[in-house]
């Protein structure tokens, strides 16, 4: 199996992008995702910057990949979409079905995100069609639902699986993180650079419950397959997901490319995580649930 780094989910300074990806260099990860997944506002780093990024992660010997928002609502969006699209030089994933239709009418092979809706072996199979070289389930599909769809999936199409992160669960037309702070959407003051792994919201009881990054929700607990890595290459999946994160990043990666190497002797990941970790989705259960507590 593969590791890749994910797209960065939130909202950080372009020296704190431009320093992470030089580490990223470093690491020992075969993709790394690029690109403004979430909010069209945040432009530190522009279209050129994730170009020259890409070509410096290439030379590095990485695969790059450039990702496109997940919920498009303006046409300036769409312009900006186009352009990903037909970038020309690199691999492109798709999250949601406007980049799909581009990339497929333009015969370019693609990757489907978390947030393309993929919930079965015949909608995978209409994708292989329209061009879709590797997927990345939805965050709350389970393994037996998982194994099921791979059994049945093409044999030319790779499944990548979200092993490590905050879990991206829905989009919205509203600014959750703007509302916070009883700010408008279009005046947001871009409270998110506040917020370098979201803001986490708690229950009554203090529990962690959701995190809120602008018009995106999340789990507020880090999803941790780390142990399951052995069941995940059975599967057949090839790439494992490690979405990345303001601190530790790089422990998590080296501690996932050990257990790809064999090593059992792996860390305590509880105190790499912004407030604990859960796995119950995999196990087809409540997602908040973990069953290595």
């Amino acid at each position: 199996m593969k590791l890749s780094l994910g797209p960065v989910q939130y909202y950080w300074s372009r020296e704190d992008l431009q320093a992470f990806y030089r580490q990223v260099a470093d690491m020992p990860v075969d993709v790394v995702y690029l690109g403004e997944t979430v909010c069209s506002k945040r432009r530190l780093f522009r279209f050129d910057d994730w170009l020259e990024t890409a070509r410096m992660l290439r030379e590095a010997g990485k695969e790059a990949v450039l990702s496109t928002l997940a919920l498009l609502e303006a046409e300036s969006e769409l312009r900006f979409l186009r352009r990903i699209c037909s970038n020309g030089e690199f691999l492109v994933e798709a999250n949601d079905m406007a980049a799909v239709n581009l990339l497929s009418a333009a015969e370019l092979p693609f990757v489907a995100g978390p947030t393309v809706n993929i919930y079965n072996a015949a909608t995978l199979r209409v994708l292989v069609d329209a061009g879709l070289k590797r997927w990345v389930p939805a965050v709350e599909l389970g393994r037996d639902t998982l194994a099921d769809i791979q059994n049945e999936a093409p044999d030319s199409v790779e499944m990548e699986l979200f092993a490590w992160g905050r879990m991206p669960l829905a989009m919205s037309a509203r600014c959750y993180t703007a509302r916070a702070y009883d700010l408008p959407k279009d005046d947001c003051g871009y409270r998110c650079l506040d917020h370098a792994d979201g803001l986490t919201l708690r229950t009554r009881e203090g529990e962690p419950f959701l995190a809120i990054n602008g018009i995106q929700t999340q789990s507020a607990l880090t999803c941790n397959l780390l142990p399951e890595v052995e069941t995940i290459r059975n599967m057949g999946a090839k790439v494992l997901r490690i979405s990345p994160q303001a601190n530790h990043t790089g422990r998590i990666v080296q501690a996932f490319a050990d257990a790809l190497q064999g090593k059992e002797d792996l860390p305590d990941m509880q105190r790499l995580m912004p407030v604990g970790g859960c796995d119950g989705y995999w196990h087809e259960s409540t997602g908040m649930t973990n069953s290595h507590s």
